[in-house]
């Protein structure tokens, strides 16, 4: 099968839609299908490790948040579409790229598949106060243009049908448990962070508004406490001041990052907006329990009083109280252990074989028509 991806982000970006794609790419290549990948263009110039063709496409950077680069009008997009003579396009978590690939995909009659996995509309929310609708009205467009569209858990597919979207199906995502897995827990880093033998609270992520990590304020005030944030973002200096005490890490990957998970005592994420949440899975894989509010992708994850807790979106004081739930060393420990159970057969190999399950019957649907 020849399948073009089209996707926002792709490394060597850090984030969920990068992360997501690449392991796409790899599956794909793996199991003998020939994968393209158009993304825009990075800041840099530099490649990744992707197992296949990349073609980039001219972008600029989000103003105010650099880091993000929006793609440019291309004929890229359509053209390398028809030259890889695509059985299937891959659109992933599309809103700028993806809606030209979208509309390339629909000239070329080529069937499509969407991914949402950003919820963008939360982010118009939080970054202009408004700008909500604008944003459900275009994600409704190249979704409902979508033979198909998986959505990460039932959050997102119930969000995604409430605001019109049809032919929605769900596909979570996976986690490498060969290199986030209990065993990775470093003595000395714990030594390095925690030299009075403090408990270690971490957030992996983003720093940006939307992620509202300043919740953790209340958690620094704590006694024999230490946060530990590994992340970067335009909100790193204004969290450097509103977290007293906390040890910042900067960006983290690969089996640094997987040592930095093992290592900690508790796993808090604080923002609203996931559709999925990624690094909760990496801090079950890791046999860490996991704090998180009780909205959006996290549902699916977290098992409440059996993998960790879900608090309250937006309440500072739930999250430090739930830290302090887990100062108990056996709770934690029956935590983690569930965590990673949890966790152990979703695989990338795995959920990558449900997303073939998909593209088969998108295409097979396809061919029925045509007949």
């Amino acid at each position: 099968m020849r399948v073009v991806i089209v996707t926002e982000s792709f490394p060597p970006d850090v984030n969920g839609v990068a992360h997501c794609a690449l392991q796409t790419a790899r599956h794909l290549a793996a199991r003998g299908h020939q994968p393209l990948v158009i993304a825009p263009a990075t800041a840099t110039g530099e490649g990744s490790d992707a197992p296949c063709p990349v073609i980039r496409v001219p972008s600029l950077p989000l103003p105010g948040y650099p880091e993000v680069r929006l793609a440019l009008p291309s004929r890229r997009v359509a053209a390398a579409i028809a030259a890889h003579r695509a059985d299937l396009v891959h659109l992933a978590s599309p809103f700028v790229l993806g809606v030209r690939g979208m509309a390339a995909a629909a000239r070329l009659n080529v069937p499509a598949v969407a991914v949402y996995q950003t919820d963008l509309a939360g982010y118009a929310r939080t970054y202009m106060g408004t700008g909500e609708g604008t944003a459900w009205r275009r994600l409704r467009a190249v979704h409902s243009a979508a033979d198909r569209t998986l959505a990460p858990s039932t959050s997102a597919l119930r969000d995604l049908e409430e605001h019109g979207v049809r032919r929605v199906r769900l596909w979570p995502r996976g986690v490498d448990t060969d290199r986030f897995r209990p065993e990775r827990r470093d003595a000395a880093l714990r030594r390095e962070l925690a030299p009075h033998g403090e408990l270690l609270v971490g957030y992996v992520g983003r720093l940006a508004p939307e992620k509202q990590v300043e919740l953790l304020a209340d958690v620094c005030a704590l006694d024999g406490v230490r946060v530990v944030v590994t992340g970067d973002g335009p909100s790193a200096p204004a969290l450097r001041a509103a977290l007293p005490g906390a040890v910042f890490l900067g960006r983290r990957t690969g089996d640094e990052l997987a040592r930095i998970h093992a290592s900690l005592d508790a796993f808090a994420h604080t923002g609203p907006y996931e559709t999925f949440c990624q690094t909760v899975q990496e801090a079950m894989a890791s046999g860490v329990p996991v704090i998180a509010p009780a909205a959006g992708g996290p549902l699916d994850l977290v098992g409440h009083g059996r993998t960790g807790l879900l608090v309250p979106p937006r309440d500072a004081g739930a999250v430090r109280d739930a830290v302090l739930k887990l100062a108990d060393p056996g709770l934690r420990a029956a935590y983690g252990q569930a965590g990673r159970a949890a966790v152990r057969g979703r695989t990338w190999a795995a959920v990558g074989d449900l997303l073939l399950d998909h593209y088969a019957e998108v295409l097979g649907a396809r061919a029925a028509v045509a007949a």
